[in-house]
Protein backbone atom coordinates (compact mmCIF):
# COMPACT_ATOMS: atom_id res chain seq x y z
CA UNK A 1 0.00 0.00 0.00
CA UNK A 2 1.15 3.47 -0.82
CA UNK A 3 0.54 6.69 0.31
CA UNK A 4 -1.79 9.52 -2.27
CA UNK A 5 -1.25 13.14 -1.68
CA UNK A 6 -4.85 14.42 -0.49
CA UNK A 7 -4.11 17.41 0.34
CA UNK A 8 -1.71 21.10 0.30
CA UNK A 9 -1.53 23.49 2.57
CA UNK A 10 -0.06 26.78 1.85
CA UNK A 11 0.96 29.48 4.34
CA UNK A 12 0.04 32.92 3.76
CA UNK A 13 -1.47 36.65 4.38
CA UNK A 14 -4.77 36.36 2.99
CA UNK A 15 -6.34 32.63 2.58
CA UNK A 16 -9.90 34.13 1.07
CA UNK A 17 -7.92 36.07 -1.78
CA UNK A 18 -5.59 33.54 -2.63
CA UNK A 19 -8.63 31.25 -2.00
CA UNK A 20 -10.31 33.18 -4.66
CA UNK A 21 -7.70 33.37 -7.31
CA UNK A 22 -7.00 29.76 -6.79
CA UNK A 23 -10.34 28.36 -7.68
CA UNK A 24 -10.74 30.43 -10.66
CA UNK A 25 -7.12 29.34 -12.05
CA UNK A 26 -8.08 25.90 -11.26
CA UNK A 27 -12.01 25.54 -11.76
CA UNK A 28 -12.52 24.49 -8.44
CA UNK A 29 -14.74 25.82 -5.60
CA UNK A 30 -14.56 26.61 -1.90
CA UNK A 31 -14.79 23.35 0.29
CA UNK A 32 -15.02 24.80 3.27
CA UNK A 33 -13.56 27.26 6.15
CA UNK A 34 -12.14 26.31 9.68
CA UNK A 35 -10.30 28.95 12.06
CA UNK A 36 -9.27 31.44 9.07
CA UNK A 37 -8.14 28.62 6.86
CA UNK A 38 -9.99 28.27 3.43
CA UNK A 39 -10.19 24.81 1.49
CA UNK A 40 -10.08 24.64 -2.17
CA UNK A 41 -10.62 21.69 -4.54
CA UNK A 42 -12.60 19.45 -7.41
CA UNK A 43 -16.29 20.15 -7.19
CA UNK A 44 -16.53 16.45 -6.44
CA UNK A 45 -15.07 17.41 -3.07
CA UNK A 46 -12.43 15.76 -0.95
CA UNK A 47 -10.62 12.07 -2.14
CA UNK A 48 -10.82 12.54 -5.55
CA UNK A 49 -7.63 12.08 -8.15
CA UNK A 50 -6.43 15.76 -7.31
CA UNK A 51 -5.29 17.05 -3.81
CA UNK A 52 -7.01 19.85 -2.30
CA UNK A 53 -5.94 23.34 -1.54
CA UNK A 54 -5.33 24.63 1.80
CA UNK A 55 -4.61 28.23 2.84
CA UNK A 56 -3.87 28.30 5.99
CA UNK A 57 -3.47 31.91 8.00
CA UNK A 58 0.16 33.24 8.40
CA UNK A 59 1.48 36.51 9.80
CA UNK A 60 4.70 36.42 7.86
CA UNK A 61 5.40 34.98 4.26
CA UNK A 62 8.44 32.25 3.99
CA UNK A 63 11.97 33.85 4.00
CA UNK A 64 13.79 32.61 0.69
CA UNK A 65 12.79 31.19 -2.32
CA UNK A 66 10.00 28.48 -1.93
CA UNK A 67 10.83 24.89 -2.24
CA UNK A 68 7.94 23.56 -4.03
CA UNK A 69 5.60 25.53 -6.79
CA UNK A 70 2.75 24.74 -8.79
CA UNK A 71 3.06 24.17 -12.34
CA UNK A 72 -0.01 24.07 -14.37
CA UNK A 73 -1.52 23.35 -17.87
CA UNK A 74 -4.35 24.69 -19.70
CA UNK A 75 -7.21 22.12 -20.11
CA UNK A 76 -9.55 24.02 -22.75
CA UNK A 77 -7.27 26.27 -24.66
CA UNK A 78 -4.14 26.77 -25.57
CA UNK A 79 -1.14 28.47 -23.34
CA UNK A 80 -1.22 32.14 -25.02
CA UNK A 81 -4.82 32.17 -24.26
CA UNK A 82 -4.39 30.45 -20.86
CA UNK A 83 -1.48 33.03 -20.07
CA UNK A 84 -4.19 35.76 -20.98
CA UNK A 85 -6.68 34.78 -18.33
CA UNK A 86 -4.49 34.22 -15.86
CA UNK A 87 -3.11 37.98 -16.29
CA UNK A 88 -6.46 39.41 -15.99
CA UNK A 89 -7.22 36.85 -12.62
CA UNK A 90 -4.02 38.53 -10.77
CA UNK A 91 -1.25 36.85 -12.00
CA UNK A 92 2.25 38.37 -12.51
CA UNK A 93 4.87 37.27 -14.81
CA UNK A 94 7.87 36.44 -12.75
CA UNK A 95 12.15 36.46 -14.00
CA UNK A 96 13.98 33.61 -11.98
CA UNK A 97 16.73 33.80 -14.63
CA UNK A 98 15.01 32.40 -17.74
CA UNK A 99 16.55 32.22 -20.68
CA UNK A 100 13.50 33.43 -23.04
CA UNK A 101 13.87 29.89 -24.47
CA UNK A 102 11.37 28.17 -22.20
CA UNK A 103 8.07 26.22 -23.30
CA UNK A 104 6.88 27.62 -20.18
CA UNK A 105 5.81 31.40 -18.34
CA UNK A 106 7.05 31.46 -14.74
CA UNK A 107 4.70 33.18 -13.14
CA UNK A 108 3.36 34.78 -9.13
CA UNK A 109 0.28 34.43 -7.75
CA UNK A 110 -1.33 37.75 -6.21
CA UNK A 111 1.13 36.91 -2.64
CA UNK A 112 4.07 36.55 -4.96
CA UNK A 113 3.75 32.29 -4.74
CA UNK A 114 5.41 31.35 -7.99
CA UNK A 115 4.02 28.83 -10.21
CA UNK A 116 4.42 27.55 -13.88
CA UNK A 117 2.26 27.70 -17.12
CA UNK A 118 3.29 24.65 -19.02
CA UNK A 119 2.36 24.29 -22.62
CA UNK A 120 0.78 20.99 -22.72
CA UNK A 121 -2.91 21.17 -22.86
CA UNK A 122 -4.49 18.78 -20.75
CA UNK A 123 -7.77 16.95 -21.04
Amino acid sequence: MACRISELVINCRDPHLLASFWCEVLDFVVLGTDDGAVEIGPREGFGGLQPTLVFSPAAEPAAGRPRLHFDVNATDRDQDAELERLLKLGARPADIGQTGEESWHVLTDPEGNEFCLLRTRLS
